[in-house]
C-alpha cells in the first residue's frame, strides 16, 4: 500500500518537534496529536492488508481552503473518507446523531462526529467532481475509533462506524469489494488529487471494463480533456467552518460546520489586535505551555542534582 503523507508541521522523518506540536495544537486544537497517533495505528493495521493497487493520502489539506481530510483510501474499489478518533467511552450513532450515553441515557456529544465525516466526505467529493473524477460509486464516509474503551452502538448511521476490533474486517471488506479501477487509474488519480496540473498534460488512465466488455461508463476515464479544471471552492459547498474553529488537520481536529450564509459586504481584517497573528486566548495558552515546560525541566534538574 502507498502510503502520501500531507501531514503538516511534521519533519522530513514524520516528526513532530515540542515547538510544532505546540503550534499545531494552537491552530487544530487540543486533541490534534492524539488523532495523528490513532491514525499511525490505522495504517499500520490496513498496511497488513491491503497491499498492491491501495494508496492513502494522509492529512491532504484541499486547494485554497482550510479543511484536511485524515485518511484518504484509494483502492480498485472506490475511495474511502475515514476520520480516526482515539474516544473512549460510550456512543450511539444513529443517523446524522452522535451520541454520549450515560446512565443508559444518550445525549447529544458536544461534537457530532457523524456529522464531521459526513460533511469532510462531501467536500471531498466536490473536489473529485472539480477535478473531473468520474465515479462509478460515491465517497464512503468512514468513522474509526481506535481505543478498546470506546463501545457505540450504530443504528442505521450517515456514516460506516468502525471500532478498534474491527479495523481488519473494514480492511478485508475494502479488499473484496468489487473492483471498477485498474491499479495504475489508482495511483493516477492519486497523484492527480495531490499535484493538480493542467488536464492535458495528463494521460487519461482506463477503467476496468463492464459485465458487456466496454469501460464502465461512469469510471471510463480520470479526466475529461475537453473541459479545464476549475479551483476548489469551500464556499459552494452548503456549509463553512465555524469562525474560531479549526479544520482538521490530521483531521485532527475537524472544525464544526454550519450552513453558509450570505457573505458580508464589509470585509475584516482576521488579524486585527492580534500579535505574530495569534490571538489573545492563544498567546495565553502558549505562553503558558512554555512554563509549565520550564517547570519540568528545572524539575529534572533538581533530582539529577540531589540524587547525585
Amino acid at each position: 500500500m502507498k502510503i502520501i503523507d500531507k501531514t503538516p508541521l511534521q519533519d522530513a522523518q514524520g516528526q513532530i518537534s515540542f515547538f510544532a506540536r505546540v503550534q499545531g495544537t494552537l491552530k487544530y486544537g487540543f486533541n490534534w496529536y492524539a488523532e495523528l497517533e490513532a491514525q499511525k495505528a490505522v495504517i499500520a493495521q490496513l498496511e497488513r492488508i491491503l497491499e498492491k493497487g491501495f494508496v492513502v493520502i494522509r492529512n491532504f489539506t484541499l486547494p485554497d481552503s482550510e479543511i484536511v481530510i485524515p485518511l484518504i483510501l484509494i483502492g480498485p474499489g472506490g475511495v474511502s473518507v475515514i476520520y480516526v478518533t482515539p474516544i473512549k467511552g460510550f456512543f450511539e450513532a444513529k443517523g446524522d446523531q452522535w451520541n454520549t450515553v450515560i446512565n443508559g441515557r444518550g445525549l447529544p456529544a458536544s461534537i457530532n462526529l457523524i456529522d464531521r465525516v459526513w460533511k469532510l466526505t462531501r467536500a471531498f467529493q466536490k473536489y473529485l467532481e472539480i477535478q473531473k473524477v468520474d465515479m462509478s460509486v460515491p465517497a464512503e464516509a468512514v468513522l474509526i475509533a481506535t481505543d478498546p474503551g470506546a463501545h457505540i452502538d450504530s443504528l442505521r448511521p450517515m456514516a460506516r462506524v468502525v471500532m478498534s476490533d474491527a479495523i481488519k474486517q473494514f480492511g478485508s471488506s475494502i479488499l473484496q469489494a468489487r473492483p471498477i479501477w485498474r491499479n495504475e487509474y489508482v495511483y493516477d488519480l492519486a497523484d492527480r488529487l495531490v499535484d493538480p496540473r493542467p488536464i492535458d498534460e495528463v494521460k487519461p488512465a482506463t477503467a476496468l471494463p463492464s459485465a458487456s466488455g466496454q469501460p464502465a461508463s461512469r469510471a471510463k476515464a480520470i479526466f475529461n480533456a475537453a473541459e479545464t479544471s476549475q479551483p476548489f471552492n469551500a464556499s459552494e459547498l452548503g456549509f463553512a467552518f465555524e469562525d474560531g474553529e479549526a479544520p482538521p488537520t490530521s483531521q485532527p481536529v475537524a472544525p464544526k460546520l454550519k450552513s453558509s450564509g450570505p457573505t458580508p459586504k464589509t470585509k475584516v481584517d482576521a488579524n486585527k489586535g492580534k500579535i505574530l497573528g495569534l490571538s489573545n486566548r492563544q498567546l495565553i495558552l502558549l505562553i503558558g505551555m512554555f512554563l509549565v515546560e520550564c517547570l519540568v525541566v528545572v524539575g529534572a534538574g533538581v533530582v539529577i542534582y540531589l540524587t547525585q
